[in-house]
């Protein structure tokens, strides 16, 4: 027991669970301390004069321009409010091109002329702010000598409160933008993407006669897997601490093979750090709602509430930042990574994603009446128009080095992007295509303004785990997302992808109805039309079996099966059009999103190659290397006693164990050299091949060694915690 790794396996072991109370340090409830670290529309209803809380309630909720003359009013009532709750400083919190989040923080003070401070927060502070942009990833934007970027207030989300026992930070969530005015960051293409998919589908709207809807909202509801690693093991694995994945590692005897994980009973430290997440985060208004164990040993999952897309993607930026923060406290880090251990499920993000119109109507619910049928029928055709046309653009939203480990394993959706819809919702589609009723109904022409369309369903009974975007009852849930990604870039593309797609039926319905023909009418001879345009995109069968390939192929679909093969297509003229169409991005933010995934892919690549020979050589070699003198002394003691036949079986392990220690050797001069290739490339796209095919095919021979010698040296030589370790103490 005297070894680092089996002192920390003991200290893990011996972990005794955070019991926290059932109510917050203030005596509240779930239902109570709901959203008492945000600034909402109730808050803002007490303290601010009814005028400036209307006029900010119209901002908010229509999206209108802030008026600039209640700024000062609304600034001071929320540093008053700050300040209560124990605030000291204030932060324009904001989402660069990392994939992270980002702040600076100021204090609530200006000096006066008699050397004092006094407690200040103008309109002019709240609404915009000036970080240092040269030091974020821009693509070309910006130039390194440049360093003006700028903040600006976003009034859509909640204004909030981080606590904290060094005092609370005001977080006020806002864009990032560049001294031209370009966004920095992916809360500006977001928004503007909700705008465009807003304005289109109120022209489909105002086509069925709704004229009271003045907009439609994504709504989305993202799932999020992890892991949590027994922090004294963490400690000891500097692929955990440094990359957020084992870059090396033996299969554990027990993985999930017995499938007695999932949704089994939550361990005792884990539900603690669970309920001390979720207490954190209802007090930000965050609707965390679910928690269960994941298939993988040592994976879970937290799903909150749908809520409006750009709300959503904040609240999940918030969540993963939570989850880090307070896995220490309970003796755990958080693993946010895709797949951080090889030979067990890797962890997803699921994006459920529908639309909703300012009536709080679904435009994803197939409804009970034959009005309500015809439009879910028009908006579904949308969704099968975007995926089919934009699949190549929808893949770049879930791009990522971290997820090609996961995508297209028998644990993930394919790369090949099909959609879901489940055999009683295809059956009204060929229907319609075919001009006959469903099978489940009297055979005949299929009047769709009359509808057949059977009730359906909120949770179809077979949802197809293999589906890439699965339609679900009421919304369409996108699984190919990566579990540390941001889920903005996915929901800037598919709000972008399904507003082309509306604009195009839009424009079509409009045109034939101006011409004098009835609505009924023209639907009778477009949604047949779409349907069996579209229809090569719907797949409700095994999206793992090898077989599907072949047929997607054949369909047409394209398959981009890793990061660097879908980002050589973001400057097709085509998928720059999905964002130029309707001012999503400009063609220099288009091509600046292609250098900095292109550069972070590489980046990643080979900072996991420098840590793996940092590894092999520190924690890995000399071990084998001592194993081997070992194993050469006992053949030698062996022969002595046994003679040569007798020892036999001795120096065959001693030859397969020299074997693989000189093969491992061999594998890290290629390592170093595949790196040094890769540096000496010149192009992002070409450098980022580089990584692709050297570092990654050096990794995997180094690995494949290494692992072996794992399973046949001396464990109290082997200083790196195994996965039995990692993966099943908790």
């Amino acid at each position: 027991m005297s070894s680092p790794r089996k002192k920390a396996l003991f200290k893990a072991i011996n972990t005794a669970p955070v019991m926290p109370s059932s109510k917050d340090e203030c005596g509240c409830g779930a239902e109570e301390g709901f959203g008492r670290y945000v600034f909402g529309l109730s808050t803002m209803r007490k303290r601010l004069p009814k005028d400036v809380y209307r006029k900010l309630a119209k901002t908010i909720r229509d999206g209108e321009r802030l008026n600039p003359e209640i700024a000062d009013v609304v600034a001071n009532a929320m540093k008053d409010w700050a300040i209560e709750n124990g605030a000291t400083h204030y932060t324009h919190w904001f989402h660069p091109m990392t994939g992270l989040t980002a702040e600076k923080h100021d204090a609530f003070l200006s000096p006066t002329s008699d050397g004092q401070v006094i407690s200040e927060f103008s309109g002019k502070m709240l609404i915009s702010g000036e970080p240092d942009a040269s030091s974020f990833p821009s693509g070309g934007i910006r130039s390194t000598f440049e360093a003006r970027g700028y903040t600006a207030w976003d009034p859509s989300v909640p204004v909030f409160i981080i606590p904290a026992p060094y005092g609370a930070t005001l977080h006020i969530p806002t864009y990032f933008y560049s001294y031209s005015g370009e966004a920095l960051d992916r809360k500006i293409p977001l928004l503007r993407s909700i705008s465009a998919l807003s304005r289109q589908a109120l022209r489909v709207l105002r086509l069925f006669g709704n004229q009271s809807a003045s907009y439609v909202r994504a709504m989305v509801g993202p799932e999020q897997e992890y892991f949590l690693v027994d922090k004294n093991l963490a400690a000891l694995r500097p692929d955990l601490m440094l990359a957020g994945r084992t870059l090396l590692g033996a299969p554990s005897p027990k993985g999930q093979e017995m499938e007695d994980h999932y949704f089994g009973a939550i361990p005792g430290r884990v539900m603690s750090f669970m309920q001390d997440v979720e207490k954190e985060l209802l007090a930000l208004g965050i609707p965390a709602k679910t928690r269960h164990n994941e298939v993988a040993p040592g994976q879970f999952e937290l799903a909150p509430v749908y809520e409006e897309a750009n709300i959503a993607c904040d609240h999940n930026m918030l969540t993963m930042n939570m989850m880090r923060h307070l896995a220490g406290r309970h003796g755990f880090i958080c693993l946010l990574h895709e797949k951080p251990f090889a030979g067990v499920n890797g962890s997803g993000k699921h994006n459920n994603w529908s639309m909703g119109d300012s009536e709080g109507q679904n435009l994803l619910n197939p409804g009970t009446t034959p009005q309500d049928n015809a439009q879910f029928l028009v908006f579904l055709a949308a969704v099968l128009r975007a995926v089919h046309k934009h699949s190549t653009a929808l893949r770049l939203g879930t791009v990522g080095a971290g997820n090609d480990h996961r995508l297209g394993a028998n644990e993930a959706p394919p790369a090949i992007l099909s959609v879901y819809l489940g055999e009683q919702l295809t059956d009204v589609l060929e229907g319609i295509m075919n001009g006959r009723g469903s099978k489940n109904k009297k055979s005949g022409f299929m009047e769709v303004g009359v509808s057949t369309l059977p009730p359906l369903p909120v949770d179809l009974a077979d949802r197809n785990r293999t589906s890439p975007f699965a339609f679900t009852g009421n919304k369409f849930e996108f699984r190919a997302v990566g579990s540390s990604q941001s889920v903005a870039p996915v929901n800037i593309v598919l709000n972008a992808a399904v507003a082309c797609a509306l604009d195009d039926i839009a424009t079509e319905l409009e045109a034939s109805v101006s011409a004098g023909t009835n609505l009924n009418t023209a639907l009778q001879e477009l949604l047949p039309r779409l349907f069996k345009e579209h229809m090569p995109v719907v797949f409700n069968g095994n999206g793992y079996a090898e077989s599907w390939a072949e047929e997607a192929a054949r369909r047409g679909l394209p398959n981009h099966n890793n990061t660097v093969t879908a980002l050589e297509h973001y400057s097709d003229p085509d998928v720059m059009n999905v964002f130029l169409r309707h001012g999503i991005l400009t063609e220099r933010e288009i091509l600046s999103r292609q250098e900095i995934l292109l550069e972070n892919y590489c980046k990643t690549i080979c900072i996991e190659g420098n840590l793996m020979l940092d590894m092999l050589r520190t924690s890995v070699l000399p071990q084998c290397v001592v194993a081997q003198a070992n194993a050469a002394d006992a053949v030698l003691k062996t022969r002595a006693v046994l003679g040569e036949k007798g020892a036999a079986a001795e120096e065959a392990s001693f030859n397969t164990l020299r074997g693989h220690v000189v093969a491992l050797q061999q594998g890290v001069a290629e390592l170093e050299a595949a790196i040094a290739k890769t540096h000496k490339t010149y192009g992002a796209l070409e450098e980022a091949k580089a990584a692709r095919d050297c570092i990654l095919t050096a990794m995997h021979k180094c690995r494949e060694h290494a692992d072996a010698l794992e399973c046949m040296v001396d464990d109290t030589l082997w200083v790196l915690p195994k996965y039995a370790e990692l993966l099943w103490v908790h």
